[in-house]
């Protein structure tokens, strides 16, 4: 099923979405932002524990990944790979290197086209491009096991076209039926529903989360803190969300959902069982998640609840125009708030995800109300003709998550999410799309649900090879 816990988790400041952006391979979504399509949600394995994976796999032990940057002459190809991996019986070490190649074969053959001829000053000069700093990056990521349930989480990384590095802390206990996460960021990095990169000087959250029970109930506490003016390389003039401005806040959300099967094909012993002339032999399915024909419909509905400790305000932002510089305003953020949201996702699959071509078919269709308050006003402006608030709000639109899985040949799966809105944004009228994401997978019947994914995003010009745990 298509996760439809989403719209809660994208509410809060630790939902993380894969970028290859930064060396550990994820960013934070914007708070109260739409959630993205489920193909970018970030694997639940550490990069540097899906680096240390993938070496296995790839010549070298190097992985390419494609991401822009604002040095245009460093191009967008990249490649990375797990440098150091020291560890013991409860603590481990990674040390990631980073490699973006465009600029030094320019530079190597521009060299090279203007020597007429080959001296050792020459040799020298072609050997200073590969000192250049600008092409190279480097992260380093240590974690340590305090007891059983919980450990410490301690990062760094030095990209090579930006000045300032990147910290991280993270604290992690488990409960019977909580999971406590504390994370600390400086700078954090952040995703809007745009596809703009944004910087918070820092970033400290502090999350309870609780398991969901057999009842289908959920809910999570969380308090955060953001400090410093985010910045952007994207747009120089744009103005930063107001969940990521100064302030202190405190959230609290629950949810219930459910499922029922219109069908189901249960898995038996016998089907798992192949017997051929030379004996009898164990063929599971690829995918744990995977095996097994059905339709089925799920929902969830739930609400939130927000307040702002500590609101400072804030000064208008400035946009240059013909004839002088005028303010920008933006939307306030107001000391408490509290709204509904909901969910209800299709699920048609036919195969069992075990043969070796033609054995899946899977197609997910969600419907996604992130604000309920925010989708009835947007109602009575259109019903009694006012043109709104001059500040949209993006989760006034309810959105349509489609997902469409296709076996190609044996483990390997093609697969593309996409996501319409079906009101009018940024001047767009009717339904639209906003984002899609495309996909292919090879699942490892060894991990009994987990697989290799290497994705592309056209909206934000952006791909990377992942190891998934568990997911879809």
């Amino acid at each position: 099923m298509a996760n439809l816990r989403t719209a809660m988790d994208a509410a809060f400041w630790d939902f993380n979405v894969a970028s290859p952006q930064s060396l550990d391979g994820s960013a934070k979504l914007v708070p109260g932002d739409p959630a993205p399509p489920d193909g970018a949600v970030a694997s639940r394995a550490l990069r540097f524990q899906q680096l240390s994976f993938l070496r296995n796999g790839f010549p070298l032990g190097i992985i390419p990944s494609y991401s822009p940057t604002p040095r245009k002459e460093l191009g967008s190809f990249s490649l990375q790979s797990l440098l150091l991996r020291p560890a013991t019986a409860n603590w481990w070490l990674g040390v990631v290197g980073q490699f973006r190649p465009k600029k030094l074969i320019d530079s190597i053959k521009a060299e090279i086209s203007s020597v007429d001829e080959w001296e050792l000053s020459a040799l020298k000069d072609v050997a200073k491009h590969f000192l250049d700093k600008s092409l190279y990056s480097l992260g380093v990521c240590s974690q340590l096991s305090l007891s059983p349930s919980s450990s410490v989480l301690i990062g760094t990384e030095q990209l090579g076209e930006k000045e300032r590095r990147r910290h991280k802390l993270m604290l992690f206990h488990k409960l019977p039926n909580h999971d406590i996460t504390m994370e600390a960021a400086w700078p954090g990095l952040f995703l809007d529903h745009n596809g703009r990169y944004w910087d918070v000087p820092e970033s400290i959250s502090l999350d309870l989360l609780s398991l969901v029970s057999e009842s289908g109930f959920r809910y999570r506490f969380g308090i955060h803190k953001n400090g410093g003016h985010p910045h952007t390389s994207d747009a120089t003039n744009a103005e930063p969300p107001s969940a990521l401005k100064p302030g202190l806040c405190a959230k609290a959300a629950f949810s219930y959902e459910k499922s029922k099967d219109f069908w189901r094909q249960k898995e038996t012993k016998e089907d798992v069982i192949v017997k051929t002339e030379k004996g009898s032999f164990w063929r599971p399915s690829y995918d744990l998640r995977l095996r097994e024909p059905h339709s089925a419909v799920s929902a969830i509905i739930g609400g939130i609840c927000t307040a702002w400790l500590w609101n400072p305000e804030f000064p208008l932002a400035v946009e240059p125009r013909e004839g002088g510089i005028f303010p920008v305003a933006s939307a306030k953020r107001g000391p408490f708030s509290a709204d509904l949201f909901g969910s209800v996702c299709y699920t048609f699959q036919h195969g069992n995800f075990r043969k070796k071509y033609g054995d899946l078919t899977r197609i997910d269709a969600r419907l996604d109300i992130s604000s309920a308050s925010a989708l009835a006003q947007r109602v009575f402006n259109v019903l009694s003709g006012s043109s709104g608030s001059s500040f949209p709000r993006p989760s006034s639109s309810p959105r349509v998550n489609l997902i469409f899985q296709q076996q190609v040949a044996g483990p390997i799966l093609f697969r593309v999410d996409s996501k319409f809105s079906l009101g009018s944004l940024s001047g767009r009228q009717g339904p639209h799309v906003e984002d899609f994401i495309y996909s292919l997978s090879y699942s490892l019947r060894l991990l009994k649900s987990g697989k290799v994914v290497a994705w592309y995003s056209p909206k934000r010009k952006e791909g990377m090879v992942e190891l998934r745990l568990f997911e879809f």
